[in-house]
């Protein structure tokens, strides 16, 4: 649902800007763009506080409810300013899905698998995106675009099912009692206050900075690469294969990185991951046989689609179970900020520089900056200070 409802308006924006009764300019798409980008940072954190709060439950029934809503109202809506309002809302459901879904598989995840399941889940994101791509090349122009929105409604049916299935409680009352037991501060200090006690505040810090340099290098690079190709001389067709490769080279290699990760190397994996897409990024400026460049295209797009990934991954295995949903919240967050910058930051760049490498140097900044703030967290992760650790789950390391 995140992928089908975050791609859907690219795939009918040809559609929309020729659709004479709403009167859609060249900047038209970019605002639809932007609004429905303004409201994910409201609805990430709303529902990583709610996780933790009211349990997993209720959020994600909630969440999926109001996006099938947003995407009906989207479908129906008479004209262009109820049909961006649609996708404000839309948005706001967005933004919430992820830290939502990524605490509830952590949850359910044995110890050692929790990168696994999470490389499992989150690879159905670019799923959804080619399922909406899938639609509006059979169904488009031969029908009117909104029914392609239409079809993000129907996963309202799940509603009942996540309410049957998804436990109701809370994941970290466990976890809580025990601490509270043990004269720990379980019940001190709670929500968004709690990230930034002493015990937590300078992960919190670094998992935002990293979070926001990474969505800056992967909204940029899903935004910017066809284009930064065909500036470095490339004709658009060799310029889409390297995004397929792009795409492709994330979705096969996440699973694999994930057992290095689950098996004590999280953070080594991670760090190396955005130095990978850094370099890699930078080959693609040079000179190279098709064939190799097409690897490398695969090879950047694990380093910069599957950093996120494993960046999700350290903050799930940083923050306990009864903070784990405000902390991705927060943490994707302030990264949705680096979403709605990244593709405004490569277009000034570009547009500044005229060498055909200022695209890539443009795309490198964010992988190196990400890389050096994650170095930048201690190896091993604790609770806040003063918290006792449960006994069920000991305080992971982070090589």
């Amino acid at each position: 649902m995140d992928g089908y409802d975050l791609y859907a308006l690219g795939t009918v924006g040809p559609s929309l800007l020729h659709y004479a009764p709403w009167g859609a300019g060249s900047g038209t798409l970019g605002m639809l763009g932007s609004v429905t980008a303004l409201s994910m940072p409201f609805g990430s954190v709303l529902a990583g506080w709610a996780a933790d709060r009211m349990g997993r439950r209720t959020p994600l029934a909630l969440a999926m409810a109001w996006i099938s809503l947003s995407m009906l109202g989207t479908a129906i809506a008479p004209g262009l300013a109820l049909f961006a309002s649609g996708r404000f809302c839309t948005g706001l459901g967005i933004g919430a899905l992820a830290p939502l879904v990524s605490a509830y598989a952590t949850d359910g995840a044995p110890p050692r698998r929790r990168t696994l399941h999470l490389a499992i889940v989150l690879g159905f994101v670019p799923v959804g995106g080619s399922l909406s791509g899938l639609f509006g090349r059979l169904l488009l122009p031969g029908l009117h675009f909104q029914w392609l929105f239409l079809f993000g409604a129907v996963p309202g049916l799940l509603v009942p099912v996540i309410w049957r299935m998804v436990p109701a409680g809370r994941a970290a009352d466990a976890d809580t009692a025990h601490a509270a037991h043990a004269g720990g501060a379980g019940h001190g200090r709670a929500g968004l206050a709690e990230l930034f006690a002493p015990g937590s505040r300078r992960g919190t810090v670094l998992f935002a900075i990293t979070s926001f340099m990474s969505m800056v290098l992967v909204f940029s690079t899903t935004s910017w690469l066809p284009t930064v190709m065909m500036k470095s001389g490339y004709d658009l067709s060799s310029s889409l294969e390297f995004s397929i490769a792009f795409t492709v080279g994330a979705s096969a290699g996440g699973l694999g990185v994930s057992l290095p990760a689950d098996r004590g190397h999280l953070k080594s994996v991670t760090l190396g991951s955005f130095l990978l897409a850094a370099v890699a990024l930078f080959a693609l400026s040079t000179p190279q046989p098709r064939p190799v460049l097409l690897v490398v295209s695969a090879l950047a797009g694990l380093g910069s689609l599957n950093g996120l990934n494993l960046l999700i991954s350290c903050m799930t295995a940083f923050y306990r179970p009864r903070l784990r949903g405000t902390g991705l919240g927060f943490g994707l967050g302030v990264g949705r900020i680096g979403a709605i910058a990244g593709p405004s930051y490569v277009a000034a760049v570009t547009a500044v520089i005229a060498s055909p490498k200022a695209g890539f140097v443009a795309f490198m900044v964010p992988a190196v900056l990400g890389a050096a703030t994650l170095a930048l967290l201690p190896r091993r992760l604790s609770p806040p200070a003063g918290e006792a650790v449960p006994t069920h789950e000991a305080a992971p390391v982070i090589p």
